[in-house]
Parts: C-alpha cells; structure tokens; sequence
C-alpha cells in the first residue's frame, strides 16, 4: 500500500470507531460504552483486516481509544490485558526457542530427521514435513518456516534444478516451471509449520490468544498439558493428509534419486559438529521445563497420594499451602516454570540475556492489545449483542454443523487477513456466542463458550491458499520459488479437505475429550 492510502485507511478506522460508537447506543439499545467498544472494534477491525499499519501498533491504539472514549474508566483497566500471564508464557516459549537457534539445536534436529525418514522424494518431502511440524510446535511456527525453507531449497537443488519464480508475472507467462518438487517442498514445509502449531499453546500466537481471552472472559484456565490433549490429535490426522495431498494428488514428484540431498543433509550434521557445554546446559533447560508443562497439567494423577498442602503448593488450589498461605497458583503453574526456565538459561551461562532478545516482541503487544479489547467487549455487554446478531441467529442445529459452520467461518475469512488478527477479533464473539449453543452442545455455557473459541483458534491455523492468510504461507511465497498460482492449486483443496476433517475431529474432541479438559 502507499502512504496516503494507509493515512486514509486510519482516518476512516477512527471516523468508523467514533461512527459506530455513537450509533451503536441507540439504535442497539446498548450503553455507550457498550457503543464506543463496538467503534474500537471496528476500529481494530478495519486496521488489522487491511494491514494498513502494523498489527501490533493497531494494538497499542487500542487502550488508547478505550480511555479516550470513556469504556474503561481508568488508562490502568485499559491496558490489564497486556499483564495477561498467557503473555508471559509466549515470552518464555519465544526466550527458549531463540535459545535452541543460536546453539544451532533446531538445525540439528531436521537434519536427523531428514536422515532417518528422506529414502525418497515423497518420503524426503514428508521428512521436511515432520521436521518443521515437531520444531513449529516448540519454535514459533514463523520462525520455524524462516528456517526450513532455506534447507529446503539447498535439498531441493541436491536433486534437481531450483527454479525461481517472477512473482509479477502470471504462471502461464513463466519460461521455465519449478519441478513438482520443488513445489511440495516448500509447500509442505508452509503448511506443516501451520499444521504443527496447533500442537502446543506456544506454537502460534491464535492459540495464545484464545487461551488468554478465555482465563480473563470465563476464567477457564487450559493448561499447557489440557491443549496439547486438543492439539496433537489435530496435527496427527492433519499432516499426513497434507502430504499425500501434495505428494500424490497435487505436485506428485518426478524426480527418482534423492541420494545427494541426504548426503548434503549429512555433510550439513557433520559439519554442525557435537554440542558444546553451552548447548547441552540450554537442551536440558528446555527437556526440563516440557516435561514440567505437561506434569503441572497431570495433578489428578498424584492428588490421591499427595498431602493437601504440597498438592495445592505444586499444582495449585484454593486450600492452604505449604508456606500457610490460603490459596496458591501453583509451582508447576506452566508461566511459571517457562519464566524460571528463562532465568535458568541466563543464570546457568546458557546463554547471555543479550543473545535472546530477538525474539517477537510485535506479537506479545498484539496479543495485550487483543486481551484488552476482548475485556472492554464483556465488561460491558456488547459480545453478548454481538454473538445475538451473527451466529446466535443460526438456531438449534446439530453439533457437526455447528463446528463445520465456525470452521469453515474462520477459514475463509482467515485467507484474506492475518490468522493472528482473525483470531484477537474473533474469541471474544465466539465466547460471546458460546452459551446460546450449551444445550446442542450438551454442557454448561462457560464450556459451550470455551468450546467454540478454541474450535475458532484451531481453525485460524488452517488457511493455505494465499500468502496472506499465515506467516508461514508469506515467508514460503516470499522466498521467490514459486507463483501465487502454485500455492492456491494446492491451497484451495487442502482448505477444503481440512474443513471437513477439522469438523470431525473438533466434533469427536468436543464430545469425549474436552467435557473432561475443560471440566
């Protein structure tokens, strides 16, 4: 976009904002606050839709307009969301995962799994798959594809000619294609990278973001154990589909001998050489603080055999704790252990404080910013209007359609705006629409709601047809080997053959896993 095009679109976001908040009172019978919420909204909205500024300054505007128009009575209730302890949990996973690349951990581990898995091209295809889906699930899925591609491409050029693509010209006026390969490689490492971050809360930043939004909306707490329950089972079903619908519907390769990219794959591991000390000290912090998340999730295992005060001082509860104080977080409470983690790293002599500072501080404000509106939309009753005129107009249908329709809801929308955007402004409706579906859904309103916004952030990951819909998409589009053409030929058939499976799963996980999760 040009200059004066992005100073018009912030012009009309604030003239919509003041617009609609004025309006939206009267003529929806809501309070002003209420209106001047829905205009912040809209405000959001129009600025995180277009990318006329960047995401995370549209963030900062936020609580800005929030005290300005009086929704919120104080600047220090408009910014609450940005102390979100979800925030910090990002912040650590982001620490440990910048730890992991300077050592060159991440490398290491695709190159062996390369090896093991690549003895052909569609296999060698499925080992940059697995790779980039294991690593997006503990490096954020960004990162992830920034790394992947060039390994990739160096892989690709191992077994046949890497071709490059005029991103302005139409593939029909290409003089040259890329090879199949080429194209499910750098396909599938976008995709996986998607696929694999709905794995872990730290994978993406939607899941982040509706794990925040549903503690401060509903106070339902989804720790890092309860969404890894929700998200493998996801990624188990959705990558191999993924790979057999590059490998052999879509862009099956025709190259035959794939024995000089694992030999280059080789020669790469060899000359990483062994871990150093430094290295060691950082894998061990980090098998340490995964296998701590998951524990802090498991308390229902050892509460029988645990005294009540050392149970509630580790896992936490609402009883007396160890130190005598009544009530308790819990030691294994998962920001907790990933903060410490972050501490161990530095103190340790893991790595110095200034070498994991490059991490993506443009996300941890975007998700303060999402939180804080989310807040002013409850506080005062405008999700509860909203969710009355979008979805809660749909009416008493089966559980299967219901996922479908919000799976398929965010999807779409999602390939024509960032998944990160789509999912700040979609929890808070999808919370908001929750209860009116209790009964279809057989349970309580909380859950019901709960329900529907974690179906919304697993669906935010699942947009592959334009570059714009995730970072992983425009990093791989970006790289410059291959057409729009390319990605929406293989994008538009996985989009829709995901919905579908999405809607299973999501519909099976509703009714015998999540009742338990979320109880």
């Amino acid at each position: 976009m040009t200059g004066a095009r992005d100073a018009a679109i912030l012009g009309l976001a604030v003239a919509s904002a003041l617009a609609v908040g004025a309006a939206a009172g009267p003529v929806a019978a809501l309070s002003p606050a209420a209106g001047y919420a829905l205009g912040v909204t809209v405000f959001a909205a129009l600025l995180w839709l277009t990318g006329a500024i960047p995401l995370s300054l549209t963030a900062l505007a936020i609580p800005v307009l929030l005290a300005a128009f009086g929704v919120v009575p104080t600047f220090g209730d408009a910014v609450t969301g940005f102390a979100d302890p979800v925030i910090f949990l990002l912040l650590a996973g982001f620490v440990l995962a910048e730890a992991l690349q300077l050592h060159g951990v991440d490398r290491r581990v695709a190159y062996h799994v390369l090896l093991r898995v690549g003895t052909s091209p569609r296999r060698l295809v499925l080992a940059l798959m697995v790779a980039t889906a294991l690593l997006s699930m503990i490096v954020s899925n960004t990162a992830t594809t920034a790394m992947m591609v060039p390994i990739a491409v160096g892989l690709v050029g191992e077994v046949t000619e890497v071709v490059s693509a005029d991103a302005d010209a139409p593939a029909t006026a290409r003089t040259e294609s890329p090879s199949n390969f080429q194209l499910a490689a750098l396909l599938g490492v976008a995709y996986a990278a998607s696929l694999g971050g709905v794995g872990t809360i730290v994978g993406t930043p939607p899941n982040a973001i509706v794990v925040g939004q549903l503690r401060e909306l509903l106070d339902y707490h989804v720790s890092f154990a309860d969404w890894l329950l929700v998200g493998l089972p996801m990624v188990v079903v959705t990558l191999p589909v993924a790979w057999v619908l590059l490998t052999f519907v879509v862009y099956p390769p025709r190259v035959g001998d794939v024995s000089d990219a694992r030999e280059s794959a080789r020669r790469s591991l060899a000359a990483a050489g062994e871990l150093g000390p430094r290295a060691r000290r950082t894998v061990g912090i980090f098998a340490l603080t995964a296998g701590l998340w998951v524990l802090g999730g498991l308390g229902f295992l050892v509460r029988p055999v645990l005294p009540p005060a050392v149970y509630t001082t580790l896992f936490g509860g609402d009883t007396v704790s160890v130190f005598g104080t009544t009530g308790h977080q819990g030691l294994l409470y998962y920001v907790v252990v990933g903060l410490v983690a972050v501490v161990a790293l530095v103190v340790t002599g893991a790595a110095e404080w200034d070498e994991v500072l490059d991490i993506d501080w443009a996300t941890l404000v975007l998700l303060g910013g999402g939180i804080s509106l989310a807040d002013a939309l409850v506080a005062t009753g405008a999700t509860e209007w909203l969710a009355s005129v979008t979805l809660g107009a749909l009416g008493p249908v089966p559980l299967p359609v219901l996922v479908l329709v919000v799976v398929t809801l965010v999807v779409v929308v999602g390939e024509l705006a960032s998944n990160t955007a789509m999912a700040a402004i979609l929890a808070p409706l999808l919370v908001g629409i929750g209860p009116a579906y209790a009964d279809v859904l057989g349970t309580s309103a909380p859950t019901a709601a709960a329900f529907l916004a974690i179906v919304g952030a697993v669906a935010a990951s699942y947009g592959f047809a334009l570059p714009v819909a995730t970072p992983p998409n425009a990093i791989a589009y970006g790289a410059g080997y291959m057409d729009r053409e390319d990605m929406l030929r293989a994008g538009l058939p996985l989009d829709a053959v995901v919905i579908l499976l999405a809607t299973g799963v999501l519909t099976l996980l509703l009714r015998f896993v999540w009742p338990v999760v979320l109880s």
